[in-house]
């Protein structure tokens, strides 16, 4: 039995128009998110063939194809919750997330000093990756991360709650090359209830970083 499957998306695939078009969120999700599942599945059995037969020659190879898959499964089972059709503007406690606008305005200044940072982040990635918004549990505050390839700039028991997909996959059909015009439009389509309900969840795990004395 496959240790990872493919989750469903929580709306249709026009639910992210004009933003997004229903051509990419089904190419997005039934392919390439579904590649990296198999992917990562594929890994684990290959991994355990190496276990049984005590061949680790390939074992460099294997653990970064691990990582690589492993990492494009989670971040985008984050990325399809993170958005919805009536997202948008900035968290406000009027809207029931005002723990979040908190964090936000306490770790960055202000929501448009993050908002600028996650969008400079998420457009400057090296080649393919990722922006995100991550609680960081030693500190207790929301750090900014780049995600690179899927293995990039991330702080050691960082939580992603906010993820912006910077991959040519997740754009180029609609934006072309212009990644910045994507990632500007991106923020029409934030789900702010599903980031808060994530930074709430990050915040109660925090002790499970165990940090030597």
């Amino acid at each position: 039995m496959a240790t990872y499957t493919l989750p469903e998306l929580p709306y249709d695939y026009a639910a992210l128009e004009p933003v997004i078009n229903p051509q990419i969120v089904e190419l997005h999700h039934d392919k390439h998110h579904a590649a990296y599942v198999k992917g990562a599945n594929d890994t684990l059995e290959q991994l355990e063939e190496a276990r049984d037969k005590g061949t680790w020659g390939a074992i460099n190879g294997l653990q970064k194809n691990l990582a690589f898959h492993l990492s494009g499964h989670i971040l985008h089972s984050i990325y399809w919750h993170n958005m919805t059709g009536d997202g948008g503007g900035e968290p406000l406690a009027a809207d029931g997330v005002g723990d979040l606008a908190d964090a936000i305005t306490e770790s960055f200044g202000s929501f448009a000093g993050f908002k600028s940072q996650l969008t400079k982040a998420a457009a400057t990635t090296q080649g393919s990756g990722w922006g995100v918004l991550a609680y960081e549990p030693v500190s207790g505050r929301l750090i900014v991360e780049q995600v690179y390839d899927h293995q990039g700039n991330v702080g050691q028991g960082s939580v992603p709650v906010l993820v912006f997909d910077a991959w040519e996959h997740a754009f180029y059909l609609q934006y072309k090359n212009q990644k910045v015009d994507f990632i500007e439009a991106m923020w029409a389509v934030v789900n702010w209830q599903d980031v808060a309900k994530r930074y709430a969840a990050a915040k109660e795990r925090a002790d499970v970083l165990l940090l030597a004395p």
